[in-house]
């Protein structure tokens, strides 16, 4: 049967519309739009909204590039360890800062996240080979192992300040979106997002040419270690502004690609546009379900609900790689 990635680009861009209209509707303590007077409101809930989209873009679409230049389907920035590299790297910025007592640069955390990311993800492809090889299970099994040990470094620092900044670090070890985003944040992720986009579709063909071997794909003109290497770097860099909006969000870059990949085929320009929006859609329900439900305790992180979501759809993938 012939995909027709058009109608599916649609349906992804109609539920991209709901989840912004959920969350828009969605306040702490009412339901509905907030009226013509009330900028402050919704102010307020556009900045969300707008965090939500480029943090599940960015994520997926780093997905996307992580699958493709690895040839693994379980390939994505949480499971390879992006995330929680560039929370250890970012919460480290703050914890030094603090001890110093100096105030964090606004470029701090930036690039503290892009050096983490990169940095882990660097350390996740050495370890992971084996006579210059590199196995699908033992890259994630390796890529989940420095995550956690990652996750367990941000958790040491938390323990080691006094409550006020260590309510800061929180953020580094639970993805959630924040009320203190401002708008030239937004603007300077949301122009990497769009960058990040832009590259893939440029690259869109070399993507799919390397989906094939190594000798076939430098057989039609692709050079495959310098198309690793860029991707690798944008895949860093969205990750990393994803995290210093909203830390660690787990299985986005998983199930985004995956969903997207069976409804429009395997091609690179659709699959890459599709997982931007799906992500986008996925981080803002997300986002809408959590600031509705009250728990006893609070809101709920972002990351339980697309890790409720995507664990058991990373339990599915796993098992068909093993039996492949």
């Amino acid at each position: 049967m012939t995909r027709r990635p058009g109608p599916v680009l649609i349906v992804f861009g109609v539920l991209l519309v709901v989840a912004a209209l959920a969350r828009l509707a969605v306040g702490d303590t009412t339901l509905g739009l907030p009226g013509p007077g009330e900028s402050a409101v919704w102010e307020l809930r556009l900045l969300r909204l707008v965090a939500g989209v480029v943090v599940g873009g960015s994520l997926a679409v780093a997905g996307v590039m992580l699958q493709s230049v690895l040839r693994n389907p379980l390939a994505s920035p949480d499971l390879l360890g992006l995330a929680s590299g560039a929370s250890l790297l970012v919460a480290l910025t703050a914890f030094v800062s603090y001890r110093a007592g100096v105030q964090v640069s606004p470029f701090a955390n930036p690039l503290a996240a892009l050096v983490g990311s990169l940095a882990t993800l660097g350390a996740v492809y050495a370890l992971a080979q084996r006579r210059g090889l590199v196995e699908p299970i033992s890259l994630i099994l390796v890529g989940v192992i420095v995550s956690i040990l990652c996750a367990a470094g941000t958790t040491l620092l938390h323990a080691m300040l006094p409550p006020d900044p260590a309510h800061t670090v929180m953020r580094w070890l639970f993805g959630s979106l924040s009320d203190e985003t401002t708008w030239t944040e937004l603007a300077a992720t949301g122009g990497v997002l769009v960058l990040g986009i832009a590259g893939g579709l440029v690259l869109s063909r070399a993507m799919d040419a390397a989906a094939f071997s190594d000798d076939e794909a430098r057989s039609v003109g692709v050079g495959i270690a310098r198309l690793r290497l860029t991707l690798f770097l944008v895949a860093g860099m969205l990750t990393a502004s994803s995290v210093v909006l909203a830390g660690p969000i787990g299985f986005v870059g998983l199930v985004c690609p995956h969903v997207v990949r069976l409804a429009a085929g395997p091609s690179h320009r659709p699959l890459l546009i599709g997982s931007a929006l799906a992500g986008a859609a996925l981080v803002v329900a997300s986002d809408a379900l959590v600031k509705g439900v009250r728990l006893e305790s609070g809101r709920a992180p972002i990351g339980v609900v697309t890790a409720l979501v995507g664990g058991p759809v990373f339990i599915v993938l796993l098992r068909r790689t093993l039996r492949g």
